[in-house]
C-alpha cells in the first residue's frame, strides 16, 4: 500500500493567512499555521513614513504574503513531520479585488525605494473605496454606448474591482502607471512568485476584471471613452491568457523551494478566490444551493446552468466557480467588520470588566445578553452599510443608519439589532435572486462568525425561513484551495481528475444545523418589510442624507 498523499491549501485573509496540510484522501487537516500580517490593513499612513492616507484608502504590503510562505510552510512540515516528497500540490486563494503594481522582474512597485512614498505603488486591498469617482466613470461611459457586459454585474462596475483601481492609479499618479509593467491580482502575483509564471486566473478575470470566457475584455474603444490614456491598459498593462481553476500554473521554484521546505517542481494549482473555493469546500457542487461566507463581509456564491441578470449582483461568470456552471456572486461589504465596531466604540467599561472576570470574550457577553430578548422586542432596526452596500445597490457611499433608540435602549439590544440589519441585508439577496429567476433552497455557511456566533445563525435562519448548513471545516477557503491543488496535480499523481470527485471525498458538513423558528420569522418579515422601506427611501435616490452628509465631512477634513 502506498505512502499517504497531503496538498497544501494558502488562505491570504485581510488581516493574516493561514496555511493547512491536507490529507488528499479524505481531507482530513493535519495541520495549521497562521501568519499576522505585521502591517495589516493599512488604511491611516504609509509604513515607515508620515505621508497620510485619504479616506476609503485600504492598502497591504505585499512582503507580508511572503512572510505567510516563510513562516507558515516550514511550521506545518515541522508540526506534521509530512516528508515534503508526500506533497503533491499548492494551492492559494485571497481576497479580491487586491490587486498591484509590479515591475518586469515581478517586483511590487512598493518595494521599490524610488516608489515606496508613493501610495498608489501598494496593493490596494479588496476594500479600499477610494477609487468610487473611476468606478462613476466607468459605469457612466458603459450605459452611454450600451455595453452589454454591465449585464453580467447587475448594471454596475464596483470601485472595488479591478479596473476602477487601475483608472485611480492612472488619473492620480500617472508616474506609477506608466511605471508598471503588470496590474496583478494578489492572487496572482502570488503564483508568479511561487512558479515564476504568470498565470491570470479565470475567477479574478470574470469577476474583478469584466472578463467573459466567450466575450473577453471590454473593447480598447471603450477604455479610450473612459479616457484615452486607458485605451491599451488590457493590451499593455495585463495578460490576456487566461486560466480556469484547477489548471497547473507550474511547478515551485527553487527559490520558494528554499523559502518553505518544499521540494523543487512541486505543482501549484492556477489561483483562486477566498469566496469561490469555499464553494466545492463546503460540499456545493450543484445548483440550488447558496454559500455564505460569513466574516469581516459575506460573500453569497452559487451556480446555476442559466444566465439570469440580476440587479446587483457582484458577477454572473461562466465556470466562475465551478465547472459547467454559471458563477452567482453577491455580497455585503460589511458585517462581522460592524459588529467589531461597535465593540470597540460602543461598550460600557462593566460590560468588558464581566468579560474579564468570567475569562471570555466580549462578544459573547453581548451575544448572551442579546438572545435574552425576542425579535422585535427592542423596538430598534438598522441599516447594514456601515461599509457602504455592495449588493443590492452597488453603492460605497452609503453609510450606517440605527433607529429606535431611546434612554432606555441597552448595549445587547444595539448588537442584536446590528445581526439582525446584516440578516435582512442577506434576505434581501435572496430574494432578489429568485425574483429574477434563480431559486435558493437552500443555505450553507462558512467561515468565522459561524463558529462563534450561534445568536447570529439562528437569526439568520429565522429571518431568510431556511435551513443553514454549516462546512465542518474551520478553514473552508484553504481547505478549498488544497482540493484544487489536489485537482491540478492529477489523478496519475494521487490527486483528483476533477472538483466534484475531490469534493465526495475531502468535504463535509457539521451535524449541527440551524433551522428556522416558524413565529420568529412571522415578526422578523414585518421587520423586514420596515426594512425595505428604509432601504428604497435612503439607499435608491430619495434621500440622498448619507451622502451629503460625507461630501460635508471630506470637506472639512480636506480644510484642516
Amino acid at each position: 500500500m502506498g505512502r499517504d498523499k497531503y496538498v497544501v491549501g494558502i488562505d491570504f485573509g485581510t488581516e493574516s493567512a493561514r496555511s493547512v496540510l491536507v490529507r488528499v484522501e479524505n481531507g482530513e487537516e493535519i495541520t495549521s499555521s497562521v501568519y499576522e500580517y505585521p502591517d495589516g490593513v493599512i488604511d491611516e499612513r504609509l509604513p515607515g513614513t508620515r505621508i497620510e492616507l485619504e479616506p476609503d484608502w485600504a492598502l497591504q504590503n505585499p512582503a507580508d504574503y511572503l512572510a505567510t510562505l516563510k513562516h507558515t510552510i516550514p511550521e506545518i512540515l515541522s508540526q506534521s513531520g509530512v516528508s515534503a516528497e508526500d506533497i503533491i500540490g499548492i494551492g492559494t486563494d485571497f481576497t479580491s479585488c487586491t490587486m498591484l503594481p509590479i515591475d518586469r522582474k515581478g517586483t511590487p512597485l512598493c518595494m521599490l525605494k524610488q516608489y515606496r512614498d508613493h501610495p498608489h505603488a501598494w496593493v490596494k486591498l479588496w476594500k479600499h473605496h477610494a477609487s468610487q469617482p473611476e468606478a462613476d466613470r466607468i459605469n457612466e461611459v458603459a450605459r452611454q454606448r450600451g455595453e452589454k457586459f454591465l449585464s453580467r454585474y447587475g448594471g454596475k462596475i464596483s470601485s472595488e474591482w479591478f479596473f476602477a483601481k487601475s483608472l485611480q492609479i492612472l488619473n492620480e499618479d500617472p508616474e506609477i502607471y506608466r511605471a508598471c509593467w503588470r496590474l496583478i491580482e494578489g492572487c496572482d502575483w502570488i503564483v508568479l512568485q511561487l512558479t515564476g509564471k504568470d498565470r491570470r486566473n479565470a475567477s479574478a478575470a470574470g469577476y474583478k476584471a469584466i472578463w467573459d470566457p466567450d466575450q473577453g475584455f471590454p473593447s480598447p474603444e471603450y477604455f479610450r471613452a473612459v479616457n484615452p490614456d486607458f485605451e491599451t491598459v488590457v493590451q499593455d498593462k495585463m495578460t490576456l491568457e487566461i486560466f480556469p481553476f484547477g489548471t497547473r500554473a507550474g511547478g515551485l521554484t527553487e527559490e520558494m523551494a528554499r523559502l518553505t521546505g518544499l521540494a523543487v517542481g512541486t505543482p501549484v494549482a492556477v489561483a483562486t478566490l477566498d469566496a469561490h473555493t469555499s464553494v466545492p469546500a463546503s460540499t456545493i457542487t450543484e445548483p440550488g444551493k447558496m454559500l455564505m461566507i460569513m466574516g469581516t463581509s459575506i460573500c453569497h456564491m452559487m451556480v446555476d446552468k442559466e444566465f439570469h441578470p440580476i440587479p446587483g449582483v457582484c458577477g454572473i461568470v461562466k465556470e466562475g466557480i465551478l465547472p459547467g456552471y454559471y458563477g452567482y456572486e453577491a455580497g455585503q461589504s460589511g458585517v462581522g467588520d460592524i459588529f467589531a465596531w461597535f465593540v470597540r466604540n460602543c461598550v460600557p467599561g462593566e460590560y468588558r470588566e464581566e468579560a474579564r472576570r468570567r475569562s471570555t470574550d466580549i462578544h459573547r457577553v453581548l451575544e448572551e445578553k442579546a438572545s435574552l430578548f425576542s425579535p422585535g422586542e427592542s423596538g430598534l432596526l438598522s441599516l447594514d452599510w456601515w461599509n457602504g452596500n455592495r449588493s443590492v445597490l452597488v453603492d460605497t457611499d452609503l453609510t450606517g443608519l440605527l433607529i429606535g433608540c431611546t434612554l432606555e435602549t441597552k448595549p445587547e439590544e444595539m448588537y442584536r439589532a446590528l445581526i439582525e440589519a446584516t440578516a435582512y441585508g442577506t434576505y434581501k439577496i435572496i430574494n432578489t435572486f429568485e425574483e429574477n429567476g434563480v431559486r435558493i433552497k437552500e443555505l450553507y455557511a462558512c467561515g468565522g462568525l459561524p463558529e462563534r456566533n450561534k445568536l447570529l445563525m439562528q437569526i439568520y435562519a429565522d429571518v431568510t425561513e431556511r435551513e443553514i448548513k454549516v462546512a465542518a471545516s474551520p478553514q473552508t477557503p484553504a481547505l478549498g484551495a488544497a482540493m484544487w491543488a489536489a485537482v491540478a496535480a492529477g489523478k496519475d499523481k494521487g490527486g483528483y481528475q476533477t472538483i466534484t470527485q475531490a469534493a465526495e471525498k475531502m468535504a463535509s458538513l457539521r451535524k449541527k444545523r440551524f433551522v428556522p423558528i416558524p413565529e420568529n420569522h412571522q415578526i422578523y418579515n414585518k421587520l423586514y418589510r420596515e426594512y425595505e422601506i428604509l432601504h428604497d427611501y435612503f439607499g435608491r435616490g430619495e434621500n440622498d442624507v448619507m451622502k451629503r452628509l460625507k461630501q460635508i465631512k471630506i470637506k472639512i477634513k480636506e480644510r484642516k
